[in-house]
């Protein structure tokens, strides 16, 4: 094995976890292996795939598992040349899993390529969120709107194209609405996170927005918080919350199990959103949640759409 393929394979600098085994795991083994990381790391997938049919839930723990290892060696890795080479190797792990499946040796590729064997995703939508993964070690900064749409279209549009795929929904009609969505949910995030990204060094309030409304760099790190800042808020949760709406026409178009799903992140969203508002816009003084009963509540909506619906779990 020559040096390159044997880092490659060791992830060396990688957290313990996700170091790659000396023996192959079985499929059955690769696919636990996601599932135990799905249903542990992000309890709101791990809720939402129990919505879905049994087939394609193992489907969706290894894209989750591809996504959430990838995160983490461009996030959790402080150094960021480490974190850029650990990122181009799960990159080389992934063009081997669609063209030399057989020599995948980490249970994500193992799980990932039955999913390609049965459903054969495009490869680019992986490689699109590894790009994003990259943007993260050196672009900490956002100027327009634009560039955070752009953003979007790698760090989180490929993942609700991935599911409408896996789902036998491979048009660019449902893809550009789920775009929608996913690009919103994504600067939800952004908004509900905002103190907390700038202690990490990064800021995606456009800086356009900040100009126009006159809301200095400093407020931020110094949570300041003024009509401008309100002002500059609430335009920004307008236009997200019709990104999100405009979107959610995605439910129109697909059967009753996935809208069940596609419903219950958009309702997330929507929340999210909704609890900027009632904190009056101010992102600076905490952290926005959705409170334990709107999660609840959303819960029950959604096993009130299955009934409906005559799902089995």
């Amino acid at each position: 094995m020559s040096e390159t393929t044997a880092t490659q394979y060791a992830l060396v600098g990688a957290p313990l976890e996700y170091l790659t085994p000396l023996e192959r795991p079985t499929l059955a083994e690769a696919q636990a292996w996601c599932r135990e990381l799905a249903t542990t790391h992000y309890e709101n997938f791990h809720v939402a795939t129990f919505f879905l049919p049994a087939k394609v839930r193992p489907h969706f723990e290894s894209i989750y598992a591809y996504c959430r290892v990838a995160d983490d060696l461009g996030d959790e890795v402080e150094d960021r040349g480490v974190a850029t080479r650990l990122l181009n190797s799960w990159g080389s792990m992934l063009e081997e899993c669609y063209d030399a499946p057989e020599r995948s040796m980490h249970p994500v590729f193992v799980a990932l390529h039955e999913t390609i064997r049965e459903c054969d995703p495009p490869r680019q939508l992986f490689l699109d969120l590894l790009h994003a993964f990259r943007m993260d070690q050196y672009k900490t900064e956002y100027e327009s709107w634009e560039e955070l749409l752009e953003y979007s279209h790698y760090s989180a549009n490929p993942v609700g194209r991935l599911v409408l795929w896996v789902c036998g929904y491979t048009d660019e009609t449902r893809a550009l609405m789920s775009d929608k969505v996913c690009t919103a949910l994504q600067l939800a995030n952004f908004w509900q996170d905002v103190v907390e990204d700038k202690e990490r060094g990064r800021r995606y309030i456009p800086a356009e927005s900040m100009l126009r409304f006159g809301v200095e760099e400093g407020q931020i790190e110094g949570r300041v918080f003024t009509p401008e800042f309100r002002g500059m808020m609430q335009e920004l949760v307008v236009r997200t919350r019709a990104m999100l709406i405009e979107g959610g026409e995605i439910s129109l178009h697909v059967d009753k199990e996935l809208k069940v799903v596609l419903d219950l992140f958009r309702k997330g969203g929507e929340a999210i959103l909704n609890g900027i508002a009632r904190q009056d816009f101010d992102v600076l003084r905490g952290r926005p949640v959705v409170s334990k009963a709107r999660k609840v509540g959303l819960l029950m909506e959604a096993l009130a759409g299955k009934v409906r619906a005559g799902m089995t779990s």
